[in-house]
């Protein structure tokens, strides 16, 4: 590639971005103050998510409202060629649709100081090539012609022979014709090993026609899994099966007794508290996009959960707890919120629609192993902690935040949590930790097997031999950390706007003002949150002006709160509660912040208009967030007035 078009340096100056795209080229070097964790959010927005998957529709939504100085068409009418950014680039969801749009826009390379995991799988499938290689801008400005698809052979083995294949679903076609062996040994020595590596090991794939398992793995080595459950929402089905039928047309999906699709992300936008522009602009082609789920379902013979289907409505992290996932499992689902069913001490992850399609006719996915840290849990906490409050503590830290783990840009992460301290919570509680891991910048989170998950097993599988399916750690397997956390000494913590990782103790924010605050998602809406709230809430009244929105997360979860009267005591209080469904997290339901509304929410994700609108969101547990319908401002539940 030569550069015949322009580069775009996104850093945190916003007035700097928007002289580039008034035309004024910059040329920053690689310590410049890039922005960090350029999002798939801000790459392409939620809104713009639900009209299509191609280049062509959504390339002129590619940055919108970044630092809220680009407008819409604005980075493909400025003729840019080359995307830079900072660390953590690709923060965010799983969606694939941000790659489409750096495409659809004219990006033809990507620079960065560090990529998210999904994301960066993303472009290896689909074909757009990166680098964190900084002097490769110096080469582009000097007139030099560089060769992008060698930038592939400095990948690790299965990422170059996908880039060798012509992206993963050729590779994947290549594999089923039986003329690919694997790419890496399989004649490998046993090890000591850790949760993570065990379940890989034991699901690593040795060639055509041979039973899956190999001696060991560990970190950086990639490898092809068999995959247990897998499943879609309706913001990516229909570019799953798009994709799985260009490459393989009708052919039969793989297992599908252990695949399903969720109709969540949409449900609630018709709801009456949703403001008519977020209908207006959104109702109508998720509708589309739903439908064309609905029909890939049918004609691919894969079941359905959404109202009024056969299956229970929900949001689909908390169905795959509820249902489907098991201990040593291999859990894909393409939404980076996938780690939730890591509760159950499966190895659970998100990954983009081309690794989906993948694994829906191969029955594989591929892994690169990550590194991992092991968390140990001590102490009390004392009632009022909350896992919300630990896991923002966590990945605040500057060894998450800075991802001091990585050594190399394919490096993965994953938190394995342990502890006695774990078994003061439930599986509700504890599926916070291992769904906001990637918040943190992790691939997944790993619950080791206690109590609460034996307890939650043994009721939910009956019949199960759990025993046979729990992985547990050896005594002497590597970590690259451990964590040794004591909960007495964790304060109660918020994620302050712009990014989960921005942690601060809740006593140090608790005169802002608070005008909206939101129960709900994958993360803030089991029973054990609504019980936690409504603990906090009852006897008491909402404050004056401040909105309350409760959502709870899966069919099971309303009917349980609607038993004990939580619903309807919410509800006298001024609550709006609504049906099940994934819609203010990322501003496709009620909840959505008005203009000049602060807004605390339990959802796991903040950054900048996720959740419809502008205005700053605040992270919170179930707890406070009670407290701040109480009060008006961010609070301690402990400092309200006895009743």
């Amino acid at each position: 590639m030569k550069l015949s078009g322009r580069i775009l340096s996104l850093v945190d100056d916003a007035a700097q971005v928007r002289a580039q795209l008034d035309g004024v080229d910059l040329a920053p070097g690689p310590e410049a103050a890039y922005h960090f964790g350029v999002n798939t959010d801000a790459m392409i927005s939620g809104a713009a998510c639900t009209l299509g998957y191609s280049g062509a529709i959504l390339g002129p939504y590619f940055l919108e409202n970044f630092l809220e100085v680009v407008r819409k068409g604005e980075i493909r009418s400025g003729h840019f060629q080359v995307a830079v950014g900072g660390d953590a680039y690709g923060s965010g969801s799983s969606r694939e649709v941000a790659v489409v749009a750096h495409t659809g826009a004219g990006i033809e390379l990507v620079v960065a100081r560090s990529f998210q995991r999904i994301f960066q799988e993303n472009m290896v499938y689909s074909g757009l090539p990166f680098t964190t290689d900084f002097t490769v801008l110096d080469r582009l400005r000097a007139g030099d012609d560089v060769d992008l698809p060698g930038l592939a052979a400095e990948l690790p083995p299965f990422f170059r022979a996908v880039a060798e294949a012509g992206g993963l679903l050729r590779y994947g076609s290549q594999l089923l014709a039986g003329t690919l062996a694997p790419c890496y040994p399989t004649d490998v020595a046993t090890r000591p090993m850790n949760c993570i590596e065990k379940i890989v090991a034991q699901r690593a794939w040795v060639g055509a026609g041979r039973p899956f398992g190999i001696g060991s793995v560990q970190p950086g080595d990639q490898v092809l899994c068999e995959a247990g459950f897998r499943g879609v929402h309706e913001y990516t089905g229909g570019m799953v099966m798009s994709l799985y039928a260009h490459q393989w047309a009708n052919a039969p999906v793989t297992r599908p007794e252990q695949v399903a699709a969720f109709e969540d992300h949409f449900v609630l936008i018709d709801e009456p508290t949703v403001p008519d522009t977020v209908k207006r602009a959104r109702l109508q082609p998720a509708r589309q996009l739903r439908d064309e789920m609905v029909v890939a379902c049918e004609s691919n013979g894969i079941r359905l959960h959404g109202p009024g289907r056969k299956y229970q409505a929900g949001v689909c992290h908390r169905i795959v707890v509820e249902e489907y996932a098991l201990p040593g499992d291999i859990i894909v689902l393409t939404d980076s919120h996938t780690p939730t069913a890591g509760v159950l001490n499966a190895f659970a992850f998100g990954v983009g629609s081309t690794a989906m399609a993948f694994a829906l006719r191969t029955g594989m996915i591929p892994v690169t192993v990550p590194k991992t840290v092991r968390v140990w849990v001590e102490g009390d906490a004392r009632g009022v902690l909350s896992p919300k409050d630990l896991i923002l503590h966590l990945i605040g830290d500057p060894y998450f935040r800075e991802e001091q783990w990585r050594e190399s840009p394919t490096d993965t992460c994953v938190i394995q949590l342990g502890g006695p301290g774990l078994d003061q919570w439930n599986v509700d509680e504890l599926s916070v930790l291992t769904n906001m891991t990637v918040e943190g910048g992790l691939m997944t989170g790993i619950v080791e097997p206690c109590r609460a998950l034996r307890d939650f097993l043994a009721d939910r599988r009956p019949g199960v031999d759990l025993e046979r399916l729990f992985v547990e750690p050896d005594a002497d397997a590597q970590y690259v950390r451990t964590v040794r956390v004591q909960l007495d000494n964790i304060p109660l913590t918020v994620a302050t706007p712009g990014d989960s990782r921005n942690r601060k103790p809740l006593a140090e924010v608790d005169t802002v003002e608070i005008h909206n605050v939101v129960i709900a998602s994958c993360t803030g809406g089991s029973l054990s949150d609504l019980r936690a709230a409504d603990a906090v809430l009852r006897g008491r009244t909402f404050k004056a002006g401040v909105r309350v929105t409760v959502t709870p997360s899966s069919a099971e979860v309303y009917a349980a709160a609607k038993a004990e009267g939580i619903l309807d005591r919410l509800a006298r209080l001024g609550a709006v509660v609504t049906p099940p469904g994934c819609g203010s997290c990322i501003g496709n339901g009620p909840g959505i912040p008005q203009t000049g509304e602060t807004t605390a929410s339990t959802t796991n994700r903040n950054f900048d208009r996720r959740m419809g609108a502008p205005g700053p969101v605040y992270l919170v547990s179930p707890a406070v967030a009670a407290a701040c319908a109480v009060t008006g401002r961010l609070a301690d539940p402990r400092t309200l007035a006895p009743l």
